[in-house]
């Protein structure tokens, strides 16, 4: 047997002090209070033995206060794993798994951000945009480290690039961040800036922590009082609140493969079921994530910011493999009615998967924009109208199919801000249509002749009546006939028409 050269034994040894075995008081630290490991979640997030790591042998940058050993052992990695790896290859192949991994590590220094851990950061983000790979980065910590006293040639260190790297990559390659526990100001700001935010029920998320809001003069907070997920999640800071680090990385994984590519296998549930989806009552609200979830591949919906302007429904699905992102309004959340919060919500949406090349799916129930007093109070001139800027620019084909009501200015931002816009927009039969709810047209439009009925029975009757009639008027089939729409389908054949218009704009797409 040759003889092991000195120098690599030492490398070996150097490398050990990095590890989990090696660092048993932080591990031990992190399973008391219910948390994983940075490289517990590492492992659990990328495919097996495919991560590079850069950086490794970082340590903070403290070594004329504190002894070097002591550092190598203390602040491992400078506190940041990071490194190129594959996720999902199983399912997406390896062509397109390629991404890097950005995993902060609390048990150093409580995450904080120090000289060298800027410095991996920035590697890492300039070969993001180089080579255009997805970035997913675990943001847990406290933001900027003063305690990095190596540092002798500058003073503030608002020079450092981390932050606009980060913010730069935004349109270019996905961004997910994920957050377990404390995450305050530096890694807030990374956390925030992010194309998809999930954080544990367990996060509290702030731009600034105790001791600076302490240093401030603004009171005295524990770090569990300062944005609690909770409080985040209906502020619509974060999209989606995991149960846990374990589930959070898979969320991640499933929220990064959409834009990965077409998954090589699926399965499909029973189309009929769509069928008595609406009830024949048309004032009845009805679960249209049931919808959703008929429609697309089986368990391939993952829904973002649910509790965040909840009358229109964001999110991704597959059909038949292929990433598809879907909006639809919810007519169980104010009848459907597009507020400022939610058409804010959606214009975000869509300009992320129009950056990246992703379809878009948009199933129509609404009577349209909400109106009156606090509707304006919320800003809804603004808010609204950008989905009309957002929509009318689309590179990407959208496809629509209206579930009920079609009315007004809604429903043409549902589908970028005309019926034309659309690459098909078909109805169920249940469809119907008009420049604003039926309801609201036929006391504005025949006011003079209700108010001159005194009879109430009569006038309701009337009222009733005229209803009805506007309902034929604009219902799918007559919406159709003057070619408002391009068809009436029948709801079970819903998929099947979708991945037929999908497949054919992909085409179209390419050879533009």
């Amino acid at each position: 047997m040759s003889k092991v050269r000195p120098e690599l034994i030492e490398l070996y040894n150097r490398l050990e002090k990095t590890l989990d075995n090696n660092r048993s008081q932080a591990q031990i630290k992190r399973h008391a209070k219910g948390n994983r490991t940075a490289r517990e979640n590492l492992s659990d997030l990328i495919d097996e033995n495919s991560f590079i790591e850069f950086g490794q042998l970082a340590v903070a940058a403290q070594r004329n206060r504190r002894d070097y050993e002591e550092l190598q052992n203390a602040t491992a990695a400078d506190g940041v794993l990071t490194g190129l790896c594959t996720i999902n290859e199983a399912d997406l192949g390896p062509s397109n798994a390629h991404a890097i991994a950005i995993i902060n590590d609390y048990s150093v220094l409580a995450g904080t951000q120090g000289f060298f851990h800027h410095k991996k950061l920035d590697r890492m983000l300039e070969l993001a945009g180089k080579y255009l790979l997805p970035v997913i980065m675990y943001t847990e910590g406290g933001g900027g480290r003063p305690g990095d006293t190596d540092v002798t040639t500058q003073i503030a260190g608002l020079n450092v690039t981390s932050f606009a790297s980060w913010a730069r990559l935004k349109g270019k390659v996905p961004r997910i961040s994920v957050n377990n526990g404390y995450c305050f100001a530096g890694n807030a700001a990374l956390f925030g800036s992010a194309d998809f935010c999930i954080a544990t029920k367990n996060s509290w998320i702030g731009m600034a922590g105790p001791a600076m809001i302490e240093g401030g003069g603004l009171g005295i907070f524990e770090p569990s009082e300062i944005g609690p997920s909770e409080s985040q999640e209906r502020n619509g800071v974060i999209d989606f609140v995991a149960n846990d680090e374990e589930h959070a990385t898979q969320i991640a994984q499933k929220l990064l493969s959409y834009f990965q590519g077409k998954a090589k296998k699926w399965t499909t549930l029973d189309q009929q079921d769509l069928l008595k989806s609406i009830p024949e009552n048309r004032r009845m609200g009805y679960p249209v994530r049931k919808i959703i979830e008929t429609i697309a591949d089986e368990d391939s919906f993952i829904e973002l910011r649910k509790v965040y302007g909840r009358s229109i429904i964001t999110g991704f699905i597959r059909l038949e493999g292929n990433p598809v992102a879907l909006i639809a309004n919810d007519c169980q959340q104010m009848g459907g009615a597009i507020d400022a919060l939610a058409a804010e919500k959606t214009s975000d949406f869509l300009t992320i998967c129009n950056a990246h090349n992703i379809p878009i799916l948009s199933l129509i129930d609404t009577p349209g924009f909400m109106v009156g007093p606090e509707s304006e109070a919320q800003g809804a001139v603004r808010k609204m109208s950008s989905l009309f800027g957002y929509g009318a620019n689309l590179n990407v084909p959208i496809m629509a199919i209206v579930l009920r009501k079609a009315y007004g200015l809604g429903a043409m931002a549902m589908v970028g801000g005309s019926f034309i816009e659309p690459v098909y927009i078909a109805s169920w039969p249940t469809g119907e249509f008009g420049a604003m709810g039926l309801e609201g047209a036929v006391k504005l439009g025949f006011k003079k002749e209700l108010e001159t009925e005194i009879d109430e029975v009569k006038k309701e009757s009337l009222y009733n009546e005229l209803v009805a009639k506007m309902y034929q008027a604009g219902k799918a089939t007559e919406a159709a006939s003057h070619l408002e729409i391009d068809a009436v389908i029948d709801p079970s054949h819903t998929r099947e028409i979708i991945v037929k218009v999908l497949n054919s704009s992909m085409i179209i797409g390419e050879k533009r």
